[in-house]
């Protein structure tokens, strides 16, 4: 395998969420690069099925993007904190449920060319009522939307978010068959 040879790295910037550090890099060919890496604790995603077969989504507006995206559930890793218990943390907090089932689907690298942002993803069933607040600077509409429609919506493009596209159709393909 070809590796690259950490020379050097500097962190330049401590955010709440992301930290950034430049690296130096030797290349497997002897030749020197720069590496600009966005150090992320990761995140939990779920995929909430209802009695209805129903997921329960969010719409939320991403500055990133300048618009509005349909979601699943999802929220960043406290500091050493499981991702089981995220997902059941963030479950509460961005839709107002709780699950008695949660089943590990898979767990992938968002965008391994620049972040070390790791997710963990989930089906959760059993879907029961509980109070949860959201954090104070997310401004979350909760939206129902059936499997299939789901499914119908990420192959036209509609969805557009990878993590609610992955979960997507791994749900789909476990629920459906």
């Amino acid at each position: 395998m070809k590796m690259e040879r950490t020379i050097d790295k500097k962190l330049i910037y401590k955010g709440k969420i992301i930290d950034l550090e430049v690296l130096d890099v030797e290349l497997p060919d002897g030749n020197r690069s720069k590496r600009e890496i966005v150090l992320h604790r990761g995140a939990s995603a779920i995929i909430p099925i209802d009695q209805d077969g129903n997921i329960v989504m969010v719409r939320q507006y991403r500055k990133p993007v300048e618009k509005e995206l349909l979601e699943i559930p999802a929220g960043t890793l406290e500091e050493g904190e499981d991702p089981l218990h995220c997902a059941k943390r963030e479950l509460i907090e961005e839709i107002g449920y709780g699950a008695k089932s949660f089943e590990p689907l898979v767990s992938f690298y968002s965008t391994p060319g620049f972040t070390t942002e790791k997710l963990f993803l989930y089906i959760a069933r059993e879907l029961y009522k509980e109070e949860g607040e959201a954090d104070f600077d997310e401004f979350i509409e909760v939206e129902k939307v059936k499997l299939e429609d789901a499914f119908s919506m990420v192959m036209d493009g509609k969805i557009e978010d990878a993590k609610s596209i992955i979960g997507i159709l791994l749900a789909y393909q476990r629920l459906k068959g």
